[in-house]
């Protein structure tokens, strides 16, 4: 049912955080791990100061609809957590999107496919 498998332990998200790479962005933070486990599995944090349960909602949905895009183009065996930052409220998922792929190629998990040409 899902399209890719989510991070849902603690433990695995406290060891992205603790051993993981990480890039930062006005919209984004991304921390990647990896791993041996043969997928990439994502997990989506968003704190309490990001605004109500609505807002926290609309940003786990732009930033699930922004990696859909590019999840394609994830080699290897990765665990990766976005954190949702303030601006994430009010932008779209393709500038979500943009943010996100710029901050995967930097960390390794997006190799450079197009660029070689």
């Amino acid at each position: 049912m899902a399209e890719y498998q989510t991070l849902k332990l603690n433990s695995d998200f406290r060891r992205t955080y603790g051993r993981g790479k990480s890039a930062a962005g006005p919209a984004l933070v991304t921390y990647a791990l990896r791993t041996k486990n043969g997928s990439v599995r994502v997990g989506i944090t968003t704190g309490k100061k990001l605004g109500n349960a609505v807002e926290r909602n609309r940003c786990r949905r732009i930033i699930r609809a922004a990696y859909r895009q590019i999840k394609d183009e994830c080699s290897g065996s990765w665990d990766i957590v976005f954190v949702a930052r303030h601006k994430t409220v009010a932008l779209k998922s393709t500038d979500v999107e943009k943010a996100m792929h710029a901050q995967l190629k930097a960390l390794g998990v997006v190799k450079l496919f197009s660029e070689e040409k």
